[in-house]
């Protein structure tokens, strides 16, 4: 099958003649692949295949659209696969929302009952016969869509509505009948199955409209003055309990709780709005019935409007992600009531640019990009291509749930693969000051770069070097962990200190340690299974301050030349800071004093050959101008972040795996960010497999580079005192 593309959720301009416009269904996303009349195979085979999301087939949940599907298909001269939504029909006839699709979730073939009405509303043509239209632009795949699927003659059958260039008429019906929302789409899109592009962008409708105030809770932690707004509205009958001291029996209504938001808020207003707030507190609730708050609640009277926008109400009568807009003088708070529509505010459709096509770390693959990777993952194994795109689907999901909960600006829990639940907290908090990068952009990041890190640091003790505050707070180093969470594994490490320690090689243990604000991923270089034994060693290429960073690369062509004399491989990757580190593969059972070794030999050469340059001097005042090569860290319990791992450089650095003939090229440490090394590790792969591949350093031939070596040295002073 193909799994469909995905829109991302990005603000896109209400109008722009490169945009194309489509209602955002509330159903189940389906591919459905139809056999034409031709297809001699579909005869003893099934003719139509519905497929979710994920690759679960949803045929037999929804015989009445695989039975129109098959009538229409048996009248198409070439089979067909189609993008669309399953959708469940009001009593109009209209789309309506996904809950009334629930009770055909496990519907099974032969099964019945008493569902809503469904349909099937196409809204993209992938292929066409023998011909995959998937890197045609999005308009010419529209054209077609309308010639094969104008006229289906099924109300069962159907094909998405549109609008070119304004998106507005569209926005004021989601608004006036409660839609979801829109999609965005750009003309000259193509089909880039199962990736999320800004190509395609989620327009949720946001709603506004005044609030009555009739409280506050407490701050949490570090927050200043309070936590949130406890919010009403007027209902339209008045109370039946008897009038409140200070209000009148002939008052409309009574206060009706709608919901709390602490979203929306700098410190300056938080400060203003307290000083409005504490003039009118109280003591009893002013709601007419007493909300349940997580902190502790303070009352007033309800004389303070405020500006909310919000996505929509609950079934229970609730805001869904309210967001403080600001305070209301104009508005008497007797008179705010439920609104039943929000009208289309200019501000809305602030406009934006649609998405180019851009190249590099910091953009969206071009299209032959997209192209080479998806003939490659053609070629794989169906099953595991399969596997890959189901996994790609739940990080996706695991942003998304971060995303929302960092948007609230409140603590929330991750419902992760597998069953494990984490909880995260300040996720708005700034870690990057200067790039007003937050905590939960480093979850994100981890989350999107999994498949890469976690391979790097599976089996491995992991030291936690803690930043709370964000790399301009203080820090400290945690290597203890005593009762973590659920799926966090931890192991008692028998050597040196019985202590137990977090073991890398899942994303909730990944995700744990992003939640204790360790912002790097610093491994071993032994596993837990053999831990007295490394694996790999490092040199870790550390220059002084004004050195530039061309001089480092330098100093790593000369180790790679060294290693070369050994036979050995060495894998280089930017620290994310400021230095290079080039790691090599050990053999198996290699003690840790033996990899010290080769590191120390390869270091020394190096330092003599380019004593100009290069120094392994460990006095800070003795080195000069020159790069330190740093081959001390290779002892027992040391670390060294590892490959893709986040670092607390001023420009949120990543430690990126090189090529040499990118090191031979050259390369700006700075290109190397948790911003730009998502799409990087799109375009090259993961480089660092590399290391894991290679065969161990040979030590006899090593024994005998040294020998060799110190000859040369030894005929080398020889020389220098025959010439005195």
């Amino acid at each position: 099958m193909i799994f469909p593309m995905l829109a991302s959720l990005a603000d896109a301009p209400l109008d722009d003649p490169q945009l194309v416009y489509e209602p955002k269904y509330d159903g189940i996303r389906a591919i459905a692949e139809v056999s034409g009349a031709s297809d001699r195979h579909a005869r003893a085979a099934r003719r139509v295949r519905l497929w979710s999301r994920l690759g679960n087939e949803k045929t037999d949940q929804f015989p009445e659209i695989a039975a129109a599907l098959e009538r229409w298909g048996r009248r198409q001269k070439a089979g067909v696969v189609l993008d669309g939504e399953i959708v469940a029909l009001d009593a109009k006839g209209d789309p309506t929302g996904f809950q009334q699709l629930q009770g055909r979730i496990h519907l099974t073939d032969g099964q019945s009952g008493p569902f809503h009405s469904v349909a099937y509303i196409a809204f993209d043509l992938l292929r066409e016969g023998r011909t995959d239209l998937r890197d045609w632009p999005f308009a010419a795949r529209r054209a077609a869509l309308e010639r094969v699927c104008g006229r289906t003659g099924s109300p069962v059958l159907r094909i998405s509505e549109i609008a070119h260039g304004s998106g507005r008429a569209l926005y004021e019906r989601a608004l006036a009948r409660g839609w979801e929302g829109l999609i965005a789409k750009h003309v000259e899109s193509r089909y880039r199955s199962g990736k999320r592009t800004p190509d395609w962008r989620k327009l949720k409708i946001v709603h506004e409209q005044e609030f009555v105030i009739g409280g506050w809770t407490e701050p949490r932690q570090t927050r200043a003055y309070f936590g949130a707004l406890l919010l009403g509205v007027y209902d339209d009958e008045p109370p039946n309990h008897g009038a409140r001291k200070g209000q009148s029996a002939s008052s409309a209504g009574s206060l009706v709780y709608a919901g709390h938001t602490g979203t929306g808020f700098n410190e300056r207003e938080l400060a203003r709005v307290m000083t409005l707030l504490e003039p009118l507190e109280i003591h009893e609730s002013p709601f007419s019935v007493r909300p349940r708050t997580n902190e502790r609640p303070h009352w007033t009277t309800p004389k303070l409007v405020a500006h909310i926008k919000f996505t929509e109400w609950t079934a229970d009568g609730k805001l869904r992600h309210p967001v403080y807009l600001g305070l209301r003088d104009d508005k008497n708070p007797r008179e705010v009531r439920r609104e039943p529509a929000v009208r289309l505010h200019a501000t809305s459709a602030a406009r934006l640019t649609a998405p180019k096509e851009a190249s590099g770390d910091h953009g969206v693959e071009s299209a032959s990009i997209a192209n080479a990777r998806a003939a490659r993952v053609q070629k794989r194994n169906p099953a595991r291509r399969k596997d890959e795109m189901a996994a790609a689907n739940e990080r996706q999901t695991v942003e998304d749930q971060l995303r929302t909960i960092e948007e609230s600006c409140r603590d929330g829990v991750l419902d992760l693969p597998g069953g494990d639940r984490l909880s995260v907290t300040n996720l708005h908090k700034m870690f990057w000051p200067r790039l007003k990068l937050t905590k939960g952009d480093l979850f994100r990041y981890y989350a999107q770069v999994s498949p890469y890190i976690l391979p790097a640091v599976a089996d491995r003790p992991l030291v936690m070097k803690r930043y709370p505050n964000g790399v301009a707070g203080p820090s400290f180093y945690q290597h203890r962990v005593e009762q973590p969470p659920k799926g966090v594994r931890v192991d008692v490490i028998e050597v040196a200190q019985r202590r137990p320690q977090i073991i890398g090689g899942n994303l909730t243990t990944l995700l744990y340690t992003t939640q204790l604000a360790a912002i790097s991923q610093d491994p071993w270089f032994s596993r837990v299974q053999t831990p007295m034994y490394a694996d790999y060693v490092a040199l870790d290429l550390d220059p002084m301050p004004g050195i530039p960073f061309a001089r480092v690369l330098d100093v790593a062509r000369w180790i790679r030349d060294e290693l070369h004399l050994l036979g050995a491989t060495g894998v280089p990757k930017t620290s994310g800071a400021d230095g290079v580190h080039i790691c090599i593969p050990m053999p198996p059972e290699t003690p840790y004093e033996a990899g010290l070794l080769v590191c120390q030999l390869v270091a020394t050469v190096v330092a003599q050959k380019h004593s100009k340059y290069a120094t392994t001097d460990r006095a800070v005042r003795n080195r000069g101008t020159r790069v330190y090569v740093d081959y001390l860290q290779n002892s027992l319990g040391k670390t060294l972040a590892t490959a893709y791992s986040a670092r607390a450089s001023e420009y949120a650095g990543v430690s990126a795996p090189l090529s040499w003939d990118e090191v031979d090229a050259g390369v700006r440490r700075e290109d190397f960010t948790i911003q730009s090394m998502p799409a990087r590790l799109r375009r090259v792969g993961d480089l660092w497999a590399t290391l894991r591949k290679a065969k161990g350093v040979n030590l006899s031939r090593v024994a005998r580079y040294a020998e060799r070596e110190g000859r040369s040295r030894v005929q080398s002073e020889g020389r220098k005192r025959a010439r005195k």
